[in-house]
């Protein structure tokens, strides 16, 4: 059976996912998880739940997989340390080279790569693999026949049930250049949930263009089955107790064949956007953008009757107060509603809204449902045996643990012990979520007064609860040394062009529009893979690839791909490299700092071959689908678009083709800058890399060449 994997975002979700038969849960610490904005568990609070769900057997992955910068090296490494002494099964990473630094310095810990390293390909997944995780968490885009062939290289973990992100994971900075809240270090503000309009026929009203639908793979896990998935993952640190438990519900009894319309209708009461999509695993379907509603629709209940002033809806089922309801009209967002009360033939709900007949109604909060749901109460089946035996301590044998009373016992001169008495004390498990199956019972007419007999009874509970919740990590000692980084100057210039000519740059990268590349030489160029590539379509480009100086990738994947056709590699910004680990560790040949670096932090970390991007068009996303919903017969294949915020802001959209059309958009505004380290010029929207490359080292000029510019984080730090 695979493994059901749940959301903790607090105590409350955490026992909620037990109690539901979870087999594993995942959770962040105060610091350091990519969902700052949930609960969180301190140290305390992480000991007390992982003895709890060691008992049941469930293991526990902490997720510390935001990117680190170097001032937080010590303390991150401590507070791993510290986890996993006190009882992780796991730790969760989304930086590969931290992760291959921490195995050499304590083999002992588990690491899994975090969805946020964006391992999409086999090359991701062998790199992983030779780097010392044990499992990879597939990006969500992972195609169902790729997702077949990296489960052959390591073990996996793919998402079924819960929010997806529009942007491929580890590549978004939209949130982080709208405001400074990095979604990469766990501060992400949504900005793909707002309002946005696209200037293509079809799509100019404003609309939820970039909010997906939540992802419900349903009964396409036994795909993932026999693709050899080993656990199934539900997004949804930030959700309520309710929801865990109804998602946990829905996919074990829908892996145990005991599934019934009521575990999807519980779900979708509970949290439904969109009304689900099956995600890319399977293709583009067309619920997977949801850009009519953004939020909660949960269940469609009936449609709006207005009588007599009042709002009716037909139905079967009864509700009571605190019931809350979402009403639609064409697809939309109409308004909010609350039950008032039931009668013969449905029921009355109140609103602000102006409600009209044919609205459809939804119910996004069932207070029976909710409660039904977190009265789930798991318990563990615990053998017993007792034996009250003259001339004998008393003595309780439970789960193989042999126990025994402190005096010797002697026979009753009134009422003796008898075995119901002995089942009545042991009935009472206090905080123990035990069941007790009694396999025997002997005594022989002793007397033991209640206090020592109840005193026992607590003694067995207490050694044996003790017994199964013990923490089997072998305790380790702080022993890493932080590596220095050799300060030195890097003048060279590195330019992004969407021309396949060599530029006056000292490495020209060029980006093309078409990855079924023609088949010219350019060994003075690098060419530049986008993050996201599956094998087979390397495979089909593999040799044009050759043909090229170098590979320049936003993909971590790529150090494989470079070392099989022996290419020099310059890793991108989008490796995220973001502390002196990070650029010890890469061995990459040329090396791009994050994006979210202050010209301070960049300086740190500056080498003969470490670069910046200073200059021009700032990608803040990759898009891994069609945002034009794959209206294909219709599209106009245009190569740029542009996408407008509430605010009149405009986001250039770039379309590039590989097996099928992706999309990159970037910020409303350029870079500007000079960075301490290597400059790297971005002129992925077209911009003259000629006038660039004269400008790059003097901020004023580059000021006076742009109408619309930021100086991105130089001086700005991310949250």
């Amino acid at each position: 059976m695979c493994e059901i994997l749940a959301p903790a975002g607090g105590k409350e979700s955490a026992m909620a996912a037990i109690n539901s038969g979870a087999d594993a849960i995942y959770l962040g610490l105060t610091q350091f998880s990519a969902r700052s904005s949930a609960e969180n568990f301190d140290t305390e609070n992480f000991l007390q739940l992982s003895r709890y769900a060691r008992a049941f057997g469930v293991k526990i992955y902490v997720a510390m997989n935001t990117l680190v910068k170097d001032e937080e090296l010590v303390q991150f490494l401590s507070t791993l340390v510290e986890v996993w002494n006190a009882g992780a099964d796991a730790i969760i990473l989304s930086d590969i080279f931290l992760g291959k630094y921490i195995k050499a310095c304590y083999p002992e810990i588990t690491l899994h790569l975090s969805t946020q390293a964006g391992v999409c390909n086999v090359y991701g997944a062998k790199l992983a693999k030779k780097y010392g995780f044990d499992r990879v968490i597939l990006s969500r885009e992972t195609p169902i026949e790729e997702i077949k062939l990296i489960t052959k290289v390591i073990e996996t973990e793919v998402f079924v049930q819960g929010a997806l992100c529009t942007c491929f994971s580890g590549q978004c900075y939209m949130s982080s250049f709208a405001g400074g809240n990095s979604g990469n270090r766990g501060k992400c503000k949504q900005p793909c949930r707002k309002l946005y309009s696209l200037d293509r026929k079809g799509f100019e009203a404003q609309a939820y263009r970039l909010s997906l639908s939540d992802l419900c793979v349903g009964n396409g896990v036994f795909e993932l089955i026999e693709a050899g998935v080993s656990s199934f993952k539900i997004e949804g640190r930030m959700r309520r107790p309710e929801y865990v438990a109804a998602a946990v519900n829905y996919y074990k009894n829908l892996l145990n064949g005991s599934v019934t319309s009521s575990d999807l209708s519980n779900l979708k009461r509970t949290y439904n956007r969109g009304n689900y999509t099956k995600g890319l695993i399977f293709g583009q379907d067309k619920s997977f953008i949801s850009s009519a509603v953004q939020g909660h629709i949960g269940e469609f209940i009936g449609f709006l009757k207005v009588r007599k002033g009042k709002y009716y809806c037909c139905s079967d089922k009864k509700f009571v107060k605190g019931d809350g309801f979402k009403i639609l009209r064409g697809g939309k967002e109409v308004g909010g509603a609350e039950f008032v009360e039931n009668t013969s033939d449905g029921f009355i709900i109140g609103s602000k809204a102006r409600l009209c007949n044919g609205d459809k109604v939804f119910i996004t909060t069932d207070s029976t449902v909710n409660a039904s749901l977190l009265s789930n109460s798991r318990k563990i089946n615990v053998k017993l045996s007792a034996r009250f035996l003259k001339g004998e301590r008393a003595a309780i044998e439970i789960g193989g643990l042999e126990i025994f009373g402190n005096e010797i016992l002697e026979e009753a001169t009134s009422r003796p012990l008898t075995a119901d008495d002995i089942k009545e004390c042991f009935n009472k498990v206090d905080k123990y979520p035990f069941h007790i199956e009694y396999t025997s019972i002997l005594t022989d007419g002793v007397f033991i007064p209640s206090s020592a007999i109840n005193a026992l009874r607590r003694t067995v509970y207490e050694r044996y609860f003790d017994y199964i919740s013990e923490n089997k990590n072998k305790k380790i000692a702080l022993k890493h040394s932080i590596p220095n980084v050799k300060i030195c100057e890097n003048n060279k210039i590195a330019v992004i062009s969407t021309q396949n000519i060599k530029t006056d740059a000292d490495i020209t990268i060029f980006k093309p529009k078409n990855y079924a590349l023609s088949d010219f030489v350019a060994k003075d160029l690098f060419l530049y893979l986008p993050p996201f590539m599956t094998t087979a379509e390397l495979e089909r480009c593999k040799r044009q690839i050759c043909n090229f100086g170098g590979i320049y990738c936003d993909g971590s994947w790529a150090i494989e791909l470079a070392n099989e056709l022996q290419m020099p590699l310059f890793a991108g910004a989008g490796f995220n490299i973001s502390n002196c680990i990070d650029v010890t560790v890469c061995p990459a040949d040329y090396t791009v700092l994050s994006k979210e670096l202050t010209f301070t932090e960049q300086r740190k970390l500056s080498g003969p071959n470490v670069f910046a991007l200073s200059l021009g068009d700032i990608k803040v996303m990759d898009l891994i689908y069609c945002p034009f919903e794959k209206r294909c017969a219709e599209c106009d294949k245009r190569n740029r678009y542009t996408l407008t915020d509430e605010n009149g802001r405009k986001f250039p959209i770039r379309r590039y083709q590989t097996s099928a059309c992706r999309f990159e958009v970037y910020n409303c505004a350029s870079l500007v800058g000079v960075s301490p380290v290597g400059v790297l010029i971005d002129c992925s929207l077209g911009g003259s890399t000629e006038n660039l490359i004269k400008i790059c080292r003097t901020e004023q000029k580059q000021r006076d060449y742009f109408k619309n510019y930021t100086r991105g984080h130089g001086n700005s730090p991310v949250l």
